[in-house]
């Protein structure tokens, strides 16, 4: 998430009232292992891990957030191997893996991961399923909205009807410092029985507010949270809420 998320970031923020915070991204095979390394060269160290060693990163990530607090872990992966993934999701405090179709790194993007799989619905349908066929966490699934030649109100329809646990909708507005509001409404009306996570540009109360107005079941905090600190706490969001 904007390029920081460890067990460290993810410890300083929870008590502004998080329920979930998310590990990752992680190259999760040797595809995406060798783009990370390429990515880290030109200035991007976060995306350089070795796959072989990544469930003992992972687990060890998670079990220091998992001792301090009662809170869901998710792990964010990129991956062209869904089982992969699906190996992730048998680490005990983990409890989401997360299908990574949301980076556009172009070292990622050029092999077909990343957000590349939104523009191959069909490839990204049949990695879901089996992912969500043999998953033994929830799984979720991360989508950037409006990228150029794709239908992401389409692609949420039929991650919904694979049983996806969550859409998880960077709702992006190209040429726009906001969140594409109409487009997270339209997603909410084909997610289903899925439980959709609205991202982009919030910042403060009153845009997580606006984000579940426009049919987001929950919020996820990126940019605002990069000092390890945010200027709001989300409890109380909750309290009107309700």
């Amino acid at each position: 998430m904007a390029g920081i998320s460890d067990a460290e970031f993810c410890l300083k923020l929870i008590p502004y009232g998080f329920d979930m915070v998310t590990l990752g991204g992680y190259n999760a095979d040797r595809e995406t292992s060798r783009a990370g390394r390429l990515i880290a060269q030109r200035g991007r160290p976060e995306f350089d891990f070795d796959c072989s060693e990544l469930r003992s990163i992972i687990n060890h990530e998670a079990s220091r957030i998992k001792e301090r607090f009662d809170v869901m872990v998710s792990v964010n992966i990129r991956a062209l191997e869904p089982e992969r993934i699906v190996e992730i999701s048998s680490i005990e405090s983990v409890d989401v893996v997360e299908i990574n179709a949301h980076c556009r790194q172009p070292e990622i993007t050029e092999i077909g991961a990343g957000q590349s799989m939104l523009m191959d619905p069909e490839f990204l349908e049949d990695f879901t399923a089996e992912v969500t066929g043999k998953a033994r966490s929830e799984v979720s699934v991360k989508i950037r909205g409006n990228v150029p030649g794709a239908d992401t109100v389409g692609v949420a329809g039929v991650l919904a009807d694979l049983g996806v646990d969550y859409i998880h909708l960077d709702a992006m507005k190209p040429g726009e410092d906001r969140a594409d509001l109409e487009l997270v409404s339209l997603v909410s009306e084909v997610k289903g029985d899925s439980i959709l996570i609205g991202n982009n540009s919030v910042r403060d109360i009153e845009s997580a507010r606006a984000m579940l107005a426009a049919g987001a079941d929950a919020v996820s905090v990126a940019r605002a949270a990069i000092s390890g600190r945010l200027g709001f706490n989300l409890r109380e969001l909750k309290f009107n809420s309700d």
